[in-house]
């Protein structure tokens, strides 16, 4: 079994000290900037993505903010919409991570401008969070949200013209959890009147997909023990799952890059389609910053080979 975390890590992808984010610069960038980008990052509570954030350029695509799927403030989702949209348009339903306790969908703004830049319709949602609910709290959530988004595409709402989008997933820790649940496990799209045939690929980004037995007491009570072989990714592979990019760091220390190689080797096994790479020299956070536009952050060959995953499925897709 892979391990779910590195000894004393948490899955908190929007704190990060200004000596960490400093590192995560690319060496070409001149030291006036870089100087520059230290105050920044000393200065930012939040910590690398409100200053990713604050560098989003808001051209190029439109944002319908607060939709409800759901009861209360976390049920609601935003929608980035680029300036062009077609009926074949793709939809990417992006989960952030978070520990399933933290989080919130305004921090990945440069993750929607970035997949909304490059014509990729995208919604992100929020989901309740640890300890209002428990696992499968946030899951059902995030089935809801993605149901609900895929029929207001499809059904062309808010000016855009409806068609047969093709749909995908995507996650990032905790939220690659979650997505990938989706993914593999058929019942939770069903309970909302979606089907897991909807999703055209899965695209998750430094997720644990394998990691018990849990070692951590917080952990533990997010999962209980009768529901944690149910939050397993892995354990739900048939061969049936749409195709999947799964991507992590070599230097993620949060996350073991064994649960992206587990739920790869389990795919491919069971005569599924998978694409797992790991990429050198990337940690837990740079799987989710390589996506940004503005600030290029670690290797942006990332967000490349996402796209073109999505141009490639969606292509094959329509043309059925």
């Amino acid at each position: 079994m892979a391990g779910l975390l590195r000894h004393g890590a948490a899955l908190h992808p929007g704190v990060m000290r200004a000596d960490l984010f400093l590192r995560l610069l690319p060496s070409r960038w001149p030291r006036r900037a870089a100087i520059f980008l230290s105050l920044v990052a000393g200065l930012a509570l939040s910590g690398c993505a409100a200053v990713l954030n604050a560098a989003t350029s808001g051209d190029g695509y439109g944002v319908v903010s607060d939709i409800p799927y759901g009861s209360g403030e976390r049920g609601r989702y935003d929608l980035y919409i680029p300036a062009t949209v077609t009926e074949t348009t793709p939809l990417v339903v992006f989960i952030y991570g978070g520990s399933w306790d933290s989080g919130d969908k305004e921090t990945y703004l440069f993750v929607g401008q970035s997949l909304a830049s490059a014509g990729i319709i995208v919604a992100i949602p929020d989901y309740r969070l640890y300890p209002e609910v428990r696992f499968p709290g946030f899951v059902e959530d995030a089935a809801e949200a993605t149901a609900r988004a895929i029929a207001a595409v499809r059904g062309g709402a808010y000016g855009m013209p409806g068609g047969a989008h093709p749909v995908f997933l995507m996650g990032h820790s905790a939220g690659a959890e979650i997505a990938g649940l989706l993914a593999t496990n058929g019942e939770w799209l069903a309970r909302e009147g979606a089907a897991i045939e909807t999703l055209a690929g899965f695209i998750g980004l430094a997720g644990p997909y394998d990691f018990l037995p849990l070692t951590e007491d917080r952990y533990k009570q997010i999962f209980t023990e009768e529901t944690r072989s149910a939050s397993q990714p892995v354990n739900f592979v048939d061969g049936d799952e749409p195709p999947m990019l799964l991507i992590a760091g070599e230097d993620d220390t949060t996350v073991d890059p064994q649960n992206t190689r587990s739920l790869a080797a389990k795919m491919r096994a069971q005569g599924g389609d998978a694409t797992d790479i790991i990429y050198p020299g990337v940690d837990h956070i740079g799987a989710i910053t390589s996506f940004a536009t503005a600030l290029p952050m670690n290797d942006e060959t990332i967000r490349d080979r996402t796209l073109l995953f999505i141009r490639e499925r969606s292509h094959q897709e329509t043309a059925q």
